[in-house]
């Protein structure tokens, strides 16, 4: 499973329910789009050391995906469905959604708009 941003601050915070949830992934990943995210919300947080250290933890632990040109190809094809459809979702949730198409994997997000994309399974908790 890839985790989205909300998923990732949910993990970092124990939500126990999702914690099951990735528990029992068979793989979990992370992309940078969703570390940058991450990254930025930290930034400000009178928490910010403890979260960071968490972070580097867990991405010791998971998949980082790189971001290569077989994205772009998914993303552009995500892109170009989601404007056909008339049913757009903000632009980092296309790189998320291109690289669970990429690597097969499903979305762990609160975010239904993922639900619009596709070929890709959202998980919620």
């Amino acid at each position: 499973m890839i985790l989205d941003t909300n998923a990732l601050s949910a993990f970092a915070d124990g939500d126990t329910a999702l914690a099951a949830l990735v528990s029992g992934a068979d793989r979990l990943a992370l992309s940078p789009i969703v570390l940058g995210e991450y990254r930025f919300g930290i930034a400000a947080s009178r928490f910010r050391a403890r979260y960071e250290a968490w972070l580097e933890r867990i991405e010791a632990e998971a998949e980082i995906l790189p971001m290569t040109n077989a994205t772009s190809r998914h993303y552009a094809q995500v892109r170009r469905e989601l404007r056909m459809a008339g049913t757009p979702i903000p632009w980092h949730d296309i790189w998320i959604a291109a690289q669970c198409r990429e690597h097969r994997l499903p979305v762990t997000s609160q975010d239904a708009h993922f639900d619009q994309v596709e070929g890709i399974r959202r998980l919620s908790w």
